[in-house]
């Protein structure tokens, strides 16, 4: 299985809801705060040239964000690359 990786914050909604979407599957997953960790946030904003949470990669693919992560469920296409 793939290594998912989210770059989040505690309050911020869509990361709640991406989080849940992955666990309701039972895909295991890293956590990057970035809330309090400005070069964490540099990371991301680096990586994904995106300053918005969630960031979300499976893999060494990045997907974007939760609406993108729900677009790919919908799509049948989440589970694929999960696996691949």
């Amino acid at each position: 299985m793939n290594v998912v990786k989210l770059y989040t914050t505690p309050w911020c909604p869509y990361c709640v809801r991406a989080k849940h979407l992955l666990t309701s599957k039972g895909v295991e997953f890293e956590d990057i705060d970035v809330s309090r960790q400005p070069k964490l946030r540099l990371e991301m904003e680096t990586l994904s040239r995106r300053s918005t949470v969630p960031q979300i990669w499976i893999g060494n693919k990045h997907i974007g964000g939760c609406d993108e992560l729900f677009a790919l469920d919908r799509a049948g296409k989440l589970e694929s690359m999960l696996t691949s």
